[in-house]
């Protein structure tokens, strides 16, 4: 199979869709693999390191002009050119929030396989994985920076100092991502109370940190009472392939002191916080609403593009080859490839999207005809 690896192009991405190893291992497969001019630069990695292992460095078009295209975002507009019908597209795909790119990739009668729904033999999202524990670590790292006054926040440390009260930290959402932020959190010295639904999940972190962290269950009452005292909260909620829940209301977010910071990840998928009201890039990442820092960056990850790409090429690359390997018809077989599937033929077949969009679902099941 000829695969392309096409440079991001959305503002401020600098992550590339595959390492140089990944594309080592591709090329020892027996495929093909375009990259573009630049493409693994923002990462790390010149042209000669693609170069040296085989690979073909190519433009924009000659990059998209293949059988398969891994990328890290989703296209953008002026990429839309470059749809066509015997097209795979293996990256991360956000439908949920994104009409256009869903009807494009179906007009177009595009293979869109998205990493975000793609589901593992044990459950869970191991491609979503990488990126949620970096987008989790980094939430607050970002959330302690914009806190600080010459960036528009109260001025406040999250570990306080001595006779100083430390910094209040809300969580909401105890999977992957809040885990990994209310460690950075509790690392740094804040006071933490994370937030869910799941009574079990909630236990097993109270053990995991033991005793330093607070724990409640994720009810408008308590997200409201939590929020109001706050210095930062930490949208971590994801419902796979769909709408992110809207559980912070404008009049919460209001009640927060002003200069407190919100940080909203699962903005790309249309965020939890109602003041969420656009996705921020690096260049910009903060507006304010009543007075509250809202950072609402949709590619967090993108500012550590060293390691999220070796972290997401990890993930994707099995499934890569073996998309590669045996074309996507048969590699659908697989259960983790399948789920992955959000456009086939002109219909979407992930129902989460549908559901979201309001456009039609059709279910895909068993090997691909």
């Amino acid at each position: 199979m000829k695969i392309g690896i096409p440079r991001e192009i959305k503002s401020q991405e600098d992550r590339v869709g595959m390492f140089p190893a990944g594309v080592s291992d591709l090329i020892k497969a027996g495929h093909t693999v375009v990259v573009e001019t630049s493409a693994g630069v923002g990462s790390g990695y010149l042209d000669t390191d693609y170069e040296s292992i085989g690979a073909t460095i190519g433009s924009a078009k000659e990059a998209w002009d293949c059988e398969m295209v891994i990328k890290v975002k989703e296209p953008i507009a002026s990429e839309y050119k470059y749809f066509r019908e015997d097209l795979i597209i293996y990256t991360y795909l956000h439908l949920a929030a994104n009409r256009p790119l869903t009807d494009a990739l179906m007009d177009n009668k595009v293979t869109g396989v998205a990493y975000e729904t793609m589901v593992g033999p044990r459950g869970g999202l191991p491609l979503l994985v990488p990126m949620s524990v970096i987008a989790g670590k980094m939430s607050v790292q970002v959330g302690a920076h914009f806190l600080e006054e010459p960036h528009q926040g109260k001025g406040l440390l999250l570990g306080g100092t001595p006779g100083v009260r430390q910094g209040k930290v809300t969580i909401i959402g105890a999977g992957t991502v809040g885990f990994n932020a209310a460690k950075m959190a509790v690392g740094m010295g804040a006071d933490v109370t994370i937030l869910d639904i799941n009574a079990q999940r909630l236990a097993e972190l109270e053990n995991i940190f033991d005793g330093r962290i607070h724990t409640l269950m994720s009810n408008p009452h308590n997200i409201a009472e939590c929020v109001k005292q706050s210095d930062l909260v930490v949208g971590a909620v994801l419902v796979p392939g769909a709408v992110a829940p809207k559980l912070v209301t404008e009049e919460m977010v209001e009640s927060m002191e002003p200069g407190s910071v919100v940080v909203d990840i699962p903005i790309d998928q249309g965020g939890m916080f109602e003041t969420s009201i656009k996705a921020t890039t690096h260049e910009d990442p903060i507006y304010l609403s009543h007075g509250v820092v809202h950072y609402t960056v949709a590619n967090i990850p993108g500012a550590v593009p060293k390691t999220a790409t070796e972290a997401l090429s990890s993930a994707t690359l099995p499934y890569a080859i073996q998309i590669a390997n045996e074309g996507i018809q048969r590699a659908s077989v697989n259960h983790t490839v399948m789920s992955g599937i959000n456009t086939y033929h002109g219909n979407l077949t992930e129902k989460a999207v549908s559901d979201s969009l309001g456009v039609d679902y059709t279910e895909l099941s068993g090997e691909l005809v």
